[in-house]
């Protein structure tokens, strides 16, 4: 692997203790962070702890905690990677708590961003606890695609999400999606710095990494790489919680409203772009 200089952040809301444990010892053991940025937006700062790391090995990732008030997500990747470029980073990685990974994976995707120069933005693989592969690489979605994954029994809509989520893509190869999730994002920072973008800070919470994926499409590749792969125990929050459900609704209002609802000619490029690879490379 270069040698190079990797951060990380993680946004903290009262999260369990077990997945804070868990997304820390992936991070220290990968070797590669060299300052873990730790957002945390809870009420109390019970976490600033965790500082208590870097009193130990000189080689171990320097935890940088900072409490606040809660900004929303976006906002407060934004504090850590603004941070992480003046501090000379090339890569940066977006962490969701719920994530966890093996020692090999970072060094993995710095060797694959390396070979790749054209790309701002590479996601592994991501499967749930039990090995069930997750779908994250999307077509920019139409308020239909949103409204069928989430508001209809699965059974009507398969076709058309099978679509959506790439799946005859075959999820083996390496591909280049205008969408994908924002659960663990691996990024160049040079793209966002000279192109400034960041989190649109609008969003509190959901449909974010979808703004950002779009705009980094423009001017590079945003890839998935099947060659590793991480553990996601994604939730769903907002299909049991009715606070989480409206703020994906507003947010989704908000995404739209950007970008257009039914008549978004760049939407139609991309996501025609991205078929037409996948089907000529059958």
């Amino acid at each position: 692997m270069s040698d190079v200089k990797i951060t990380a952040s993680i946004v903290l809301y009262n999260t369990p203790r077990s997945q804070i444990d868990s997304v820390l010892k992936s991070v220290f053991e990968s070797g590669c962070v060299e300052i873990l940025y730790i957002i945390d937006n809870s009420p109390s700062d019970r976490w600033r702890i965790l500082e208590n790391r870097n009193e130990g090995d000189s080689k171990n990732t320097k935890i940088r905690y900072i409490h606040n008030e809660n900004l929303g997500y976006g906002a407060s990747h934004n504090l850590a990677m603004q941070e992480a470029i003046e501090s000379g980073s090339v890569y940066h990685i977006v962490l969701n708590p719920d994530i966890s990974f093996g020692e090999e994976v970072l060094s993995a995707l710095t060797n694959f961003m390396e070979e790749n120069k054209e790309a701002s933005y590479v996601l592994p693989k991501v499967v749930y606890p039990d090995g069930e592969i997750q779908y994250l690489c999307k077509l920019l979605p139409t308020p239909g695609d949103l409204i069928f994954r989430r508001f209809l029994p699965k059974s009507w809509g398969k076709k058309r999400n099978d679509r959506y989520c790439l799946k005859m893509s075959g999820y083996d190869k390496v591909i280049n999606p205008p969408c994908l999730s924002g659960c663990f994002m691996f990024l160049r920072l040079s793209v966002l710095a000279e192109n400034s973008i960041f989190f649109d800070e609008g969003y509190f919470m959901y449909c974010e990494d979808f703004d950002l994926m779009r705009r980094l499409h423009r001017v590079s590749k945003t890839l998935y790489f099947p060659g590793v792969q991480i553990i996601h125990d994604h939730q769903k929050e907002s299909y049991k919680n009715r606070k989480m459900l409206i703020a994906h609704i507003k947010s989704a209002v908000r995404y739209f409203g950007k970008f257009g609802w039914w008549f978004d000619r760049e939407r139609r490029e991309m996501n025609k772009k991205i078929l037409q690879e996948i089907f000529l490379d059958e």
